[in-house]
């Protein structure tokens, strides 16, 4: 009888620790709360040359689906970005899928990174994946970084070995009107 109890314990305990969110699912989660609204942004750190200054930020948590976020980014009128999220087997992926105003792909499209680990519920790295390296060698060395709580999400860009950093805040306590659709969606 202290057998049968023994193993049942044993696998209660581990059915509830199975059962525990991964810090990758908790920030999945997380920003899936924000589906359907958007959000105006602020630079916090730009490179000298940045074109996104002086410019109106806004980012629309405009498709969720289960294992997809897609996130169009604008920039002023330019409709041309969208971050795409995509998880799966606990990690997180993050790819840049840039288009023209025609909707047809540009030549610098889909590349970013895969979160090597579960990361936290706060903050996910993407360091630059194989592709990226093979369409943009010089940017090999960039880690991107999303950062996520109750009151601001934030996207980032490092490229180790240089000066390159660049922040985007959103503030996420007040929703702004949704924007069109970006280009390449209906």
């Amino acid at each position: 009888m202290k057998s049968i109890i023994s193993i049942l314990l044993i696998f209660l305990a581990f059915t509830a620790s199975a059962q525990e969110k991964s810090e990758a699912s908790k920030f999945w989660d997380n920003l899936k709360k924000h589906c359907g609204k958007s959000f105006e942004g602020s630079l916090s750190s730009t490179p000298a040359n940045d074109d996104f200054a002086g410019k109106k930020l806004v980012m629309h948590v405009r498709s969720c689906e289960d294992n997809t976020i897609r996130i169009p980014f604008f920039v002023g009128d330019d409709k041309s970005r969208t971050w795409v999220l995509t998880f799966e087997n606990d990690r997180i992926q993050l790819k840049h899928d840039h288009r023209h105003e025609d909707g047809s792909e540009d030549k610098v499209t889909q590349y970013g990174g895969k979160a090597t680990n579960s990361g936290s519920a706060s903050i996910q790295v993407f360091p630059a994946d194989q592709q990226t390296t093979d369409l943009l060698p010089h940017a090999s060395t960039n880690v991107w970084w999303i950062t996520l709580d109750e009151k601001s999400f934030s996207y980032n860009l490092r490229r180790m070995g240089s000066d390159r950093l660049f922040t985007v805040v959103f503030d996420l306590t007040k929703t702004v009107e949704n924007p069109t659709a970006p280009w390449g969606w209906k």
